[in-house]
């Protein structure tokens, strides 16, 4: 295993090409006030050209004076690509999946954008009822190839946005710029372990769901979205290995037991790794991983404990 420093660059350098990185212009297309909170829609740019949509939520209270603390909301795939940043900010989806929402109303300004390939980041109508490579998985699918094809991939595309919106939350004058954090669901859970690892601004991450070995999951012959998969990553490391090189900043996990997507196996093995790693960093504390007797899903006595680690770091 290489040293961390030295991984980081092989892993820079397997993902390739990050998009070109511009000031992010933030322009606030609505605002409604909400009983419990205010839901703005706001865009902001990720590349020259290139604006994107996100919700904003923020508690209705006065700010701290040193600003709320803030946590960026990735919502899940689940082959949903007309759902993404709607669902964690609690205005459509299943409501078991509202964690944006949930934590604005604990005290968080929340941001939720979409992924590349879901919800407004789609092609139009009209571009889809005519192409069908731009439907669905058939885009997520074009949108990993071509990327391929210029030495780069779909995880540095993503990682590359959630940094961005990073900088709106960090920015924004209700926030605490060092008390940002993390939190997503399944696809949103994955984004989650690779921000943290390329973000030290992500000063607490929960991740729902997640990630496991690749090993793992290649042993079991499972499929999972496109922005898991970055070329020649294994002949480096495991995601362990990005969940090691977090500490010392605090991650916690949750996997089901009986979730298909992930064998439980590798889930122990690399939970393991990264406890190894925060206790020899010694803060065996910031590390914590919850396995809950069913499948792939974040249960609201889990979400629990993931919103009190949150409040208990940031």
């Amino acid at each position: 295993m290489l040293e961390s420093t030295a991984l980081r660059q092989a892993l820079l350098a397997r993902l390739g090409p990050f998009p070109e990185r511009t000031a992010p212009e933030v322009i606030v297309e609505s605002r409604t006030e909400l009983s419990d909170h205010t839901r703005l829609l706001i865009s902001y740019l990720v590349e020259p050209g290139e604006r994107i949509t996100a919700w904003l939520l923020m508690p209705k209270e006065k700010p701290p004076v040193e600003g709320w603390p803030a946590i960026l909301a990735i919502h899940q795939h689940a082959g949903q690509f007309d759902l993404g940043k709607s669902e964690p900010a609690g205005i459509s989806g299943n409501s078991a999946y509202y964690y944006g929402l949930e934590l604005c109303l604990r005290g968080y300004v929340v941001l939720c954008p979409d992924q590349l390939c879901f919800e407004d980041r789609r092609p139009s109508e009209d571009r889809r009822a005519q192409n069908s490579a731009l439907v669905g998985g058939a885009y997520e699918r074009y949108e990993f190839t071509r990327r391929l094809l210029h030495g780069s991939c779909l995880q540095t595309k993503y990682l590359h946005d959630l940094s961005c919106s990073l900088d709106v939350l960090a920015a924004l004058p209700e926030t605490d710029s060092s008390r940002l954090g993390a939190i997503g669901h399944s696809l949103g859970g994955q984004e989650v372990l690779w921000l943290s690892w390329f973000d030290e601004r992500v000063k607490a991450a929960v991740s729902s769901c997640g990630f496991d070995l690749l090993m793992a999951i290649v042993a079991g012959e499972i499929n999972h979205n496109f922005a898991a998969y970055v070329p020649g990553m294994l002949e480096l490391c495991d995601n362990d290995a990005l969940l090691a090189s977090i500490a010392p900043r605090a991650f916690l996990l949750t996997a089901g037991e009986s979730d298909s997507l992930f064998p439980i196996d590798g889930v122990h093995a690399l939970a393991a790794t990264a406890q190894r790693a925060y206790t020899n960093a010694g803060v065996p504390d910031r590390f914590r991983a919850i396995i809950f007797p069913g499948g792939h899903s974040f249960p609201a006595d889990i979400k629990s404990e993931a919103y009190a680690f949150l409040d208990q770091w940031l």
